[in-house]
């Protein structure tokens, strides 16, 4: 609870940044009911409702969390969403900056506002609202967009039970996957056989064994909403071999398989389904491609590039519209999709991406209590102090994050080398100026089945390389070639990047502390990480964890980030 002094500071500081308090207070109390009133009071529409959450990485618990200021679109992505950053996508979706909203959904004045606003997501908030959502729309569904198991300590510690116990006492209906299959083959197909019998279905229609090509899993399920049959079809996905190791789901092959789709949407809608959704972890650009490709799918309901696109995308193809969202990561929105059907068909929708505020909304009683019950045997382990941060540290962002900056850094000197990669994962939480980095959350920024630290010694033309695909993965104008994620962070290297450019063309103007890159050249290379199967090395976690006890308080870190080329007026950056 906040003294009498520090909210008058956050007051004091929330007028100087413009902010309104309005609606939103810390703690609880009358404010914050009427400030929940007012946002999640959503009157019943139509008769079909579907509620989504997607990509909240094993958070458990309430977090800040930093949207980003980078987020290029490139091609026919330009300037259109998802790939619109703070005011850019303020005026895009009609949000008054210095509310609420705005802080849920841009990077704008973050500190100010995280420390006015409060925390975000957290499970016991997320079901309070769930509870409400489902009250006044009787039989809507629950859908799960995969990215659940993995991201915290816990999750990786319990081999995911801790999401799948939550995830059942949530009331997930339907679920579909990515870094699931991280834990491993066998593990899904545990969990599925075990927990979620009866209970949970897990769709993925684009996933088949890699021998006789047969289906893993159901590609959907048919479920009734107040008399209207709904077909989920879900889409795992498509490059989990290839961003992940395959070795961890050696017999599965995944792929987008639209081809595949258009069948499976044709079946349901000959079994009678008149509403079909699409559960997808494509990616929003993929999603928007596949949307022209694929007809018949009234909605898809996306996750992968945790982008928070506050209304839904209008994607025409040969049968009609398609609608495409994204909800966002880290338990901080709900997805609220309301259909009214008519003649068999939907006739009109209303849509919202309902910010997941957790001093509006108080923790539900039973999910805390599984929560406590999870987190109880691992309190003092999770909530030591490794260092105390004086900046901001964060991970979202095209090219780097300060939060992935410290990893660099402890990486080039714990290892002795010249330069330093990190993956361009887009989960993990952000701490504001002054709070201590725990190992809570440093697990929250490094908590995989690959831990791994490796060294090697890279020519400059294997470096160049490296960025290149790297690069293309990102930026390639067709989506299809796209794996989500962002950009592999660098440390040490500087670099020049366009965007915009042809593959093997975008990287140039290497340097290592000023001196250009010589092709031939070998250099010291330090990373964490790898996908190739027999890698070892020791847990990038321990090498942080040394690297932050040795010095207790953590400076504000400086980005490292290549200078961008052709990018000008480009609304995907502050």
């Amino acid at each position: 609870m906040m003294d009498r002094r520090e909210f008058l500071q956050v007051l004091a500081t929330a007028s100087a940044a413009g902010l309104s308090l309005q609606g939103c207070a810390s703690g609880g109390g009358p404010a914050a009911g009427a400030g929940a009133d007012a946002m999640y009071d959503i009157p019943r529409f139509g008769n079909v409702s579907l509620l989504h959450f997607t990509d909240c990485h094993a958070q458990l618990m309430p977090v800040y969390f930093r949207e980003p200021s980078v987020n290029l679109g490139v091609g026919e992505a330009r300037g259109r969403a998802p790939h619109l950053v703070g005011d850019h996508l303020l005026k895009a979706f009609g949000i008054r900056a210095g509310t609420p909203e705005a802080h849920a959904f841009t990077y704008l004045d973050f500190e100010a506002a995280a420390r006015t606003y409060g925390k975000v997501g957290g499970f016991a908030h997320l079901a309070t609202l769930v509870k409400r959502m489902k009250a006044s729309r009787p039989g809507a569904l629950l859908l799960d967009g995969g990215d659940t198991w993995q991201g915290s300590a816990t999750a990786l510690w319990s081999k995911g039970q801790d999401m799948v116990d939550a995830c059942k006492l949530l009331g997930v209906d339907v679920m579909t996957g990515h870094w699931e299959f991280t834990l491993g083959a066998k593990r899904v197909e545990e969990v599925i056989a075990r927990d979620f019998k009866g209970r949970v279905d897990f769709v993925a229609q684009n996933v088949k064994t890699t021998d006789f090509e047969d289906p893993v899993f159901p590609s959907h399920t048919l479920r009734t909403i107040n008399g209207v049959p709904v077909a989920i079809i879900g889409q795992a996905f498509p490059y989990t071999p290839i961003a992940n190791p395959r070795y961890l789901m050696p017999d599965w092959s995944f792929g987008i398989r639209d081809d595949r789709l258009q069948q499976v949407v044709d079946e349901v809608r000959g079994e009678g389904a008149q509403v079909v959704v699409l559960l997808s972890h494509n990616g929003m650009d993929v999603d928007l491609k596949l949307a022209t490709r694929v007809s018949g799918i009234d909605a898809i309901l996306g996750g992968h590039t945790h982008d928070g696109v506050p209304q839904p995308v209008k994607v025409r193809n040969a049968k009609g519209v398609t609608l495409v969202t994204n909800a966002g990561s880290n338990g901080k929105f709900l997805g609220v999709l309301d259909l009214e059907v008519r003649g068999r068909k939907v006739a009109d929708f209303r849509y919202r991406l309902l910010p997941v505020f957790s001093n509006l909304l108080p923790p539900d009683p039973s999910m805390q209590a599984l929560i406590d019950g999870i987190r109880g045997p691992h309190r003092a382990r999770l909530e030591e102090s490794l260092a105390v941060t004086e900046g901001l540290l964060y991970r979202r962002g095209n090219f780097n994050g300060t939060f992935d900056q410290l990893i660099l850094d402890a990486l080039m000197e714990v290892k002795g080398a010249q330069i330093a990669f990190s993956p361009g994962f887009r989960w993990g939480t952000s701490l504001l100026p002054g709070q201590a980095i725990t190992r809570e959350h440093l697990m929250d920024q490094t908590a995989i089945t690959y831990p791994y630290t490796t060294v090697n010694d890279f020519t400059g033309e294997t470096i160049k390389t490296i960025l290149e695909e790297v690069a293309d993965n990102l930026f390639n104008p067709d989506p299809y070639y796209q794996q989500g994620g962002d950009m592999v962070r660098v440390g040490g290297l500087t670099y020049a990047c366009d965007p915009n450019g042809r593959i093997g063309n975008r990287i140039s103007d290497m340097r290592l502390n000023g001196v250009p890159i010589d092709a031939r050249r070998s250099y010291r290379v330090a990373g964490w990480a790898p996908v190739a199967e027999g890698a070892r090395g020791e847990p990038v976690w321990e090498v942080v964890e040394r690297w932050l006890k040795a010095r207790r308080t953590v400076t504000p870190r400086t980005l490292n980030l290549p200078r961008l080329i052709g990018i000008r007026d480009n609304p995907g950056i502050a």
